[in-house]
């Protein structure tokens, strides 16, 4: 079963890759996939918001990418371990990534979210990153600290969190909950 799985994404895989207009795209099914297929379970995380802001996070980013994490988290008091988490299952960390919807970059900033952040260009990585950090940022905020409900809510919207109070009942965004909270644990 698990090869016939393996041969259609990689048949999905193969269509994107002629019918994008990017050839790096982030292969956003695919990456669905993965979390939907991840037999492991995040669990909420013991950290506290801001615990290891102050401290640089090496991570499987470029170094580039990683040390914008790292100063975007520091100027926030985010855990850079939480973005980078973000970063990761959001777009592997490429800069170039457009989703289906429209998702652009290292945090896949929607257009109208990254205008409301004051993001300037959202193809800038440095933008871009300072952009998703200081939304992840204010989704804490507004969920107090809650990493699961701000995880969600990067995903989903706020609203829907703030609807179902708590992770909405969404396969996608359930997954992509679980996927960001083991990588960040």
């Amino acid at each position: 079963m698990m090869e016939g799985i393996s041969q259609v994404l990689q048949r999905i895989s193969n269509i994107e890759d002629q019918f994008s207009p990017n050839k790096a795209s982030n292969h956003k099914f695919q990456s669905y996939m993965d979390g939907a297929m991840n037999p492991k379970i995040g669990q909420n995380s013991s950290k506290t918001n801001g615990e290891l802001a102050n401290k640089a996070v090496a991570t499987n980013a470029p170094a580039d990418i990683n040390s914008l994490i790292n100063q975007s988290a520091h100027k926030y008091g985010v855990d850079p371990k939480l973005v980078s988490a973000v970063a990761q299952t959001e777009s592997n960390y490429t800069q170039n990534a457009v989703s289906d919807a429209g998702a652009v970059g290292v945090m896949q900033l929607m257009p109208d979210t990254a205008s409301s952040l004051g993001v300037t260009n959202i193809y800038d990585p440095r933008d871009n990153i300072e952009g998703g950090v200081k939304y992840i940022k204010q989704l804490l905020n507004t969920f107090d600290g809650d990493v699961s409900k701000a995880v969600a809510a990067y995903n989903a919207g706020p609203q829907a969190v703030k609807n179902y109070n708590g992770v909405p009942p969404y396969a996608e965004t359930q997954n992509y909950v679980k996927k960001v909270l083991d990588l960040y644990s």
